[in-house]
């Protein structure tokens, strides 16, 4: 018994800072499932919509900063779609992935020229300290993270929410008609500029979810953008 706490406690660690990197992989398939194009700007999304809501707590409630944040976000994926993604329908999955990597750049820049480039503290409320569990079973307990707790029950709810709304609903069914090909969902009459508006806005406001977490954990900076990259295991492991 005394053997098998450690490996729980890094099994449950493991498994829940994979949840968190789940957070940002959310973003990507969303894109891949309404386009085919993997969305290289998924970890520029989430720096950006950290940054909006970590500054705006400055000045409001965390609550109304949020839903301000979420706002942005989908004025965001209002702008990708009119400037970026419409002059570029029919275009090969190549061509959309460079957009992406243009988006990329410009929402790195766009965010440090209005939020700033230090280093933020995003307070959520959670206990910072570590919960101490089954005690009475193992010598001095399981350590385990209530913000990595919280963010397994967020990315869980997530993940059912939208495999609901991707299987149940008819725009769901349509984002999947898209990404299988964009101008025979054309031809029968789904609007795919409304779509992608609409699929860029969930991945908007999902990054955003994926930036409270962790802003929270590392601190809202610019090498939040990097955690995307490292969540691409998560893509591999569970596909697009």
């Amino acid at each position: 018994m005394s053997d098998l706490g450690p490996f729980l406690e890094v099994l449950l660690g493991g498994l829940m800072s994979g949840v968190l990197y789940s957070l940002v992989a959310l973003g990507f398939v969303l894109i891949f499932k309404a386009s085919g194009v993997f969305n290289f700007a998924q970890g520029a999304m989430v720096l950006f919509a950290a940054l909006s809501l970590v500054r705006l707590a400055e000045w409001m409630p965390l609550a109304a900063a949020f839903l301000l944040a979420a706002a942005i976000m989908v004025a965001v994926a209002f702008a990708i779609e009119r400037a970026v993604l419409r002059p570029l329908v029919g275009q090969p999955a190549l061509i959309l992935f460079m957009a992406t990597i243009g988006i990329t750049f410009f929402l790195d820049g766009f965010g440090q020229m209005v939020w700033g480039a230090d280093v933020y503290a995003l307070d959520l409320g959670i206990p910072a300290s570590p919960w101490f569990i089954l005690e009475d079973l193992f010598p001095g307990g399981i350590l385990l993270s209530p913000l990595d707790l919280f963010a397994t029950l967020v990315a869980g709810g997530l993940v059912v929410a939208l495999s609901v709304f991707f299987h149940a609903t008819r725009i769901g069914r349509a984002l999947r008609a898209v990404a299988d090909d964009h101008q025979a969902a054309q031809s029968v009459g789904i609007p795919l500029n409304q779509i992608w508006l609409i699929v860029w806005s969930v991945a908007g406001v999902v990054a955003l979810v994926a930036g409270m977490a962790w802003g929270s954990k590392l601190g809202v900076q610019f090498s939040l953008a990097a955690v995307a990259l490292k969540a691409l295991p998560v893509l591999i492991l569970g596909g697009l």
